[in-house]
């Protein structure tokens, strides 16, 4: 099954090459995560990282064929034909660099895991690191916002896992292990070495147990290592809840070193495809999912689109950020997703009680269900995991509380609109000075007190233009203010006639 021709890669962060700098494609990013079909579920995002040139993109473009034959409802010989190309991401052979930024596979794939729990599957492709246009600065960022944002990420090395491979992975991973100073979670979920053109299947043979084994000795904390190398290895178990590594054989000789090589699984040593075969199963069957969690609690879509806007404000200062800028940035953009979806909660009873559907319902009655709900919309914020501690949740209880409160005026106004009374009290309030005007007039004329006479004319002839401009505000929409003036003087008249009569 080849990648559907709608769905293509998109760049969601870019790097420039003049200033450094990097950007979100928000629009883009929305587009994908807030689609109704997926945006409240559960997520899983899989990113791969590692130097340039090493068959990243190459290694996506088969876990897409493996997730399009799941997709279709049959695993079953998900590699395909022997001569078909290898679509998807970009990639190509050279020695050329052929990613920029972060790009994302813009269909997200809906698997049902085990327990029955639907989870939505995004795909990241990375800017390959070390190469001769990005900075240590470019190379940091890139791999610290997929390692962020992923539930498992993926770090693809060739031929060994080298001391500078541990090192560059602590500089990319420092923020988590400083952030763990004020957290009992560990920052990062899932950790994959994936060791590329593995050269000694004889020691540790290839695949996972082969990696695992070799990944003990190679992270093994000794006595007599140097403080340097121990401090190394005790920093990338801080910073991952989950250290996997799995090894895997050359493609062959014609992957390697064909110019036109397009991907075809006859030019693909049988050794890599079987075990091809073992690592997208380990990453992608449906009870190996892993989903991404942040402070404890799971994330949703849209919530992923809340933490990439935050972490990419954070690192789009002059310098690297100070990993409890991150921590913050982190606990603020957790608390934000809290709230919002306490106010999810608050909209959907409040329409359901007082929606456009609904008949007008009585003020009191729906006063004393706001209370209710409202009460119910912060319990529900107030349980959820958050980090960042007290002092930030409640600077983001105080402002839950009031964007609730302007949510009922909204709705205040909304079912007031549905009442047929309410939108003829002004009109009611000027045919009464009209009629009253008139009669007193009258009664004055009969005394001969013209004077009297030409005043209450006069307020009558007001009372009327008043009404007529009235009509032709809610008839045009223009001047709207003065509508609105002469409708709160029309309630205050009904209102003290109101008062007198009582």
């Amino acid at each position: 099954m080849s990648a559907c021709p709608l769905a293509k890669s998109l760049q969601i962060i870019h790097v420039s090459k003049d200033d450094h700098t990097f950007s979100l494609n928000v629009k883009a990013l929305e587009s994908i995560l807030l689609s109704p079909s997926i945006r409240d579920l559960n997520v899983m995002v899989l990113s791969v990282a590692g130097a340039f040139r090493k068959g990243k993109s190459f290694l996506l473009d088969f876990l897409l064929r493996y997730l399009y034959k799941q997709k279709m409802g049959n695993t079953t010989n998900w590699l395909g034909r022997d001569d078909k190309p290898l679509t998807g991401f970009s990639w190509r052979g050279g020695s050329d660099p052929d990613t920029n930024g972060i790009q994302i596979w813009t269909e997200v794939f809906v698997i049902k895991k085990p327990s029955g729990n639907r989870v939505a599957v995004l795909l990241l492709d990375t800017q390959g690191a070390f190469d001769s246009q990005s900075t240590v600065k470019d190379c940091a960022t890139i791999f610290a916002l997929s390692t962020m944002t992923s539930s498992v990420q993926v770090y693809n090395i060739t031929n060994n896992i080298q001391e500078d491979d541990l090192q560059h992975l602590q500089l990319f991973t420092e923020y988590g292990r400083l952030a763990m100073d004020e957290t009992s979670i560990k920052p990062f979920q899932t950790l994959l070495f994936l060791v590329r053109d593995w050269s000694f299947p004889y020691e540790f043979p290839y695949g996972l147990e082969g990696g695992s084994n070799f990944l003990e000795r190679r992270l093994q904390v000794k006595a007599h290592q140097h403080e340097e190398l121990q401090l190394v290895r005790k920093h990338i178990h801080s910073c991952f809840r989950k250290i996997q590594c799995f090894v895997m054989p050359h493609p062959g000789l014609k992957v390697a070193t064909n110019p036109t090589f397009d991907g075809k699984l006859k030019d693909i040593e049988d050794d890599f495809k079987i075990h091809l075969q073992e690592l997208v199963g380990l990453l992608l069957k449906p009870e190996n999912l892993v989903e991404k969690e942040i402070g404890g609690s799971k994330v949703s879509c849209k919530n992923l689109l809340e933490y990439f806007k935050a972490y990419v404000k954070i690192f789009q200062g002059e310098d690297l950020p100070h990993p409890r800028s991150i921590l913050e940035a982190t606990a603020e953009a957790n608390n934000r997703a809290a709230m919002s979806a306490a106010k999810d909660y608050y909209q959907q009873v409040m329409e359901a009680l007082c929606g456009g559907d609904k008949a007008y319902l009585n003020p009191n009655k729906l006063r004393e269900r706001h209370m209710v709900y409202r009460e119910t919309a912060l319990e529900k914020f107030r349980t959820t995991k958050k980090m960042g501690g007290a002092l930030l949740a409640q600077r983001y209880e105080v402002q839950l509380q009031a964007e609730i409160d302007e949510m009922l005026e909204s709705y205040v106004k909304f079912n007031r609109s549905k009442n047929f009374f309410s939108l003829i009290r002004t009109p009611a309030a000027m045919l009464l000075v009209i009629i009253v005007m008139h009669m007193v007039s009258g009664f004055v004329g009969l005394l001969g007190l013209s004077f009297l006479t030409s005043i209450f004319n006069f307020v009558t002839g007001i009372a009327m233009l008043i009404l007529m401009t009235w009509s032709y505000i809610k008839y045009s929409g223009q001047a709207s203010m003065l509508g609105e003036v002469i409708d709160s003087v029309s309630e205050a008249l009904l209102g003290g006639v109101s008062l007198n009569r009582q």
